[in-house]
């Protein structure tokens, strides 16, 4: 989610603090979607126009190869705890304090990223999340793995993913530019869908055949390779930014102000929060459809879970590809209308064929919202205040999920877990269209 040759580093201390603390001065990027001085600069964009950057490259390749590890350490957790506890509410629990962090770190992790070189945050979260998960590979060689290791291990994961997620992706606009932030963000996505449809893959049968120890430790060998890719990058002399103020509770609470005074942003936030605490879900509960809905084992648990990734890569390869033609408001009303019903249909469907049909159109649809959210936060986000809007987004998409488990596998355990997606599904198609849909400002945003 970097990449870039020479990078257009934005300046701190600008106009946009001063602006928000002025509540009568009208942001510029309230200009109606319509006018022409607001076409937005990406729409000069080319098909994988990203991909011209040769630090973009370099990351893009690095990042490949860790998603990969990175899904089969998601599966082969799950899997794990339902092996130790055969409890869905476990299974949820596990989920949920592996994001916990995000929720209590992001906004400050937001600062951080606004403040120092943010590659240097990236290395340091990618380091300690290599540490963890060969840790975690140890209990499980050694025979002694328990419940509490991955309940202890899981929330350190999470603070790590805390810090480098408003990081790595405000990154991705510093060394490709506006012009190529769709096409960035396309691809970024596509390789978090590849690596969720060969990741799963391979951890079924990693599983299947040696264990869950093996995904662990290949998880945490793989994040050399976004390490490497890091360091082998061309990047200007590293400079801290002390940001628009020197406290961090101002900061935050000036880019809040922002969040809640642009009704785009808002409701952007809005709805990706629905769609993570009522539809990822999914997600959470799906070694339990596998296995006691569908009485499935853990190879048929990878595929429903490449099948999501499978989707997910298409909606990525989609966008990087085309995503600057369409007006991107339009499109992410769809889609995130059409995740809603895709959850529900899912909830209910006894066929292990059809099961993956739908699972690989809810993956296009997922991503195809989340990855446009993303893009139009940054598109419509002055540049110093980035990395705290993008750690909203963070809180909003992943630090909420916690909530999202919880409430999953609490109803899951009384109602089932069919229904527990069911209610989800319904919940997310109604907050998506009053307000994304029905929204005229948001719809015609480009």
């Amino acid at each position: 989610m970097m990449g870039g040759s020479p990078p257009n580093t934005p300046h701190p201390g600008g106009s946009a603090d001063r602006r928000i603390d002025t509540p009568s001065a009208e942001p510029a990027d309230r200009r109606p979607a319509d006018s022409p001085s607001a076409v937005p600069p990406d729409r000069r964009s080319v098909p994988f126009g990203a991909l011209r950057h040769r630090n973009y490259r370099l990351f893009f390749s690095g990042m490949v190869v860790s998603l990969v590890g990175v899904w089969m350490q998601r599966v082969a957790q799950s899997w794990l705890v339902l092996e130790l506890t055969d409890s869905a509410f476990y299974v949820g629990l596990a989920e949920a304090l592996g994001t916990l962090p995000v929720l209590l770190f992001s906004l400050h992790a937001g600062v951080l990223a606004d403040r120092v070189p943010k590659h240097w945050v990236v290395m340091m979260t990618q380091a300690s999340s290599m540490v963890l998960a060969l840790i975690l590979a140890g209990f499980v060689f050694a025979g002694v793995v328990t419940l509490w290791h991955v309940l202890i291990i899981a929330p350190l994961l999470g603070t790590a993913l805390a810090f480098d997620i408003p990081a790595r992706q405000s990154f991705v606009v510093e060394l490709v530019g506006k012009d190529d932030l769709t096409s960035a963000i396309g691809l970024n996505s596509s390789a978090f869908s590849a690596s969720r449809v060969l990741g799963p893959a391979v951890a079924g049968l990693l599983i299947s055949a040696v264990g869950v120890g093996m995904c662990f430790l290949l998880n945490g060998l793989s994040y050399l390779a976004v390490i490497g890719a890091i360091l082998a990058m061309r990047l200007p002399a590293a400079q801290r930014r002390p940001g628009p103020s020197a406290s961090s509770r101002r900061d935050i609470r000036n880019a809040l102000r922002y969040v809640a005074s642009e009704s785009r942003i808002r409701m952007l936030i809005l709805n990706i929060a629905a769609m993570s605490i009522f539809g990822l879900p999914v997600m959470v509960l799906m070694p339990v459809m596998a296995r006691d809905v569908l009485g499935l084992g853990a190879v048929e648990y990878g595929w429903m879970m490449s099948s999501v990734g499978l989707g997910a890569l298409v909606g990525a390869l989609s966008l990087a590809a085309f995503g600057h033609r369409y007006r991107r408001g339009r499109v992410l009303g769809r889609a995130s209308v059409a995740f809603g019903v895709l959850v529900v249909l899912f909830a209910f469907s006894r066929s292990l064929p059809l099961g993956l049909a739908l699972l690989a159109l809810n993956g296009f649809a997922m991503l195809t919202t989340t990855a446009l959210t993303n893009t139009l936060l940054q598109t419509i986000a002055p540049d110093e205040l980035r990395g705290r809007v993008v750690s909203v987004f963070a809180l909003a998409f992943l630090g909420l999920s916690p909530f999202g488990a919880l409430q999953a596998g609490f109803v899951a355990e009384r109602l089932g877990a069919a229904i527990a997606l069911g209610i989800g599904g319904v919940v997310c198609v109604v907050v998506a269209g009053l307000g994304i849909v029905r929204s005229d400002v948001l719809r015609d945003t480009s």
